[in-house]
């Protein structure tokens, strides 16, 4: 079957036009929390969001496209049954079944691996392994809290892409890794290492990424003790198969502070339905990190869009 699709996502036109703030809410506690990974079901009108708690676990809401944020029902969770504990960082789904990305650790030892679950029981089908220059280990691989963060559908094909949040240890510190997953008809899916990504100067980290035929849409996020969060829109050409090449630097970003989303730790990007008047949408979400001092937020953003320009 093929990959769930909400369909292309629209780009401001100029790029320069930027966003516009189409509505914003936050969700109750009673909802759940560490919301890392989400996706939109145009079929059944459904919002899922994955929780990078232990015990994995989707939140569901139906009524996004007839209501909006405000008219978002809750739905019985999806229970994700896995043999170890999880953090669960990327979500594709994908007819009957679903794929999340588990982030790793040193303390308490957890590999990073891509996981394949059943979609309507939750039961664990496949534990893939990542590359051995991905693992997690003193002075190489991923750092510990380091990724995956991202999972999302190569454009026009079935494949994967996977993304760290942060170099690995043994990378410079202006690039992030990817990884793109080719799925085999009778076989465990292959990974293959493509051009990394740039990364800005400073504690920046890649929390999501959406694959769109004209590039890659990531979200960026930085935090600075005590309470100081930053967040962009960055906007990336697909990159090649040379893992060897210059990270790929950026064709647009966009300053999400500014743009009057509140000052969290935004991880959760995706495709959303359309508004009643047609214009296009992605939604954000945030992770309160379990946090009574933050929240769950949700906005969702129209890209501005000029009568006189054109792609």
């Amino acid at each position: 079957m093929a990959v769930e699709s909400p369909g292309p996502i629209a780009l401001p036109c100029p790029l320069s036009a930027g966003w516009h703030i189409v509505e914003q809410t936050v969700l109750p506690r009673s909802a759940g929390g560490g919301f890392s990974a989400g996706a939109y079901r145009g079929a059944n009108d459904e919002l899922w969001l994955l929780s990078d708690a232990p015990k994995g676990s989707i939140s569901r809401w139906q009524g996004l496209a007839r209501g909006g944020l405000a008219g978002l029902k809750p739905l019985p969770p999806l229970p994700l049954a896995q043999p170890q504990p999880m953090d669960g960082e990327g979500l594709v789904l994908d007819g009957a079944s679903l794929w999340a990305a588990s982030e790793g650790r040193l303390q308490p030892p957890r590999p990073a691996e891509l996981l394949h679950y059943d979609l309507a029981t939750g039961q664990l089908r496949q534990r893939l392994a990542l590359p051995a220059d991905w693992h997690l280990q003193d002075g190489a691989g991923l750092q510990s809290n380091g990724g995956p963060e991202s999972l999302t559908r190569w454009p026009g094909a079935t494949a994967l892409l996977m993304a760290a949040e942060r170099p690995l240890q043994q990378d410079p510190p202006d690039r992030v890794r990817l990884l793109r997953w080719d799925r085999q008809p009778a076989a465990a899916p292959v990974a293959t290492p493509l051009q990394p990504l740039a990364l800005p100067p400073g504690a920046w980290g890649l929390t999501d990424l959406v694959a769109t035929g004209r590039g890659l849409l990531g979200l960026w996020r930085r935090f600075d003790a005590p309470d100081q969060w930053q967040a962009r829109l960055v906007l990336y050409p697909l990159p090649g198969r040379d893992a060897a090449a210059a990270p790929l630097a950026p064709r647009q970003q966009w300053n999400l502070n500014r743009l009057g989303l509140a000052a969290d730790n935004w991880e959760v990007l995706l495709a959303g339905p359309p508004l009643a008047d047609g214009r296009p949408t992605v939604l954000l979400a945030s992770d309160d990190n379990f946090n009574p001092l933050q929240a769950s937020h949700l906005v969702r953003l129209s890209p501005v869009q000029q009568p006189d320009c054109k792609p």
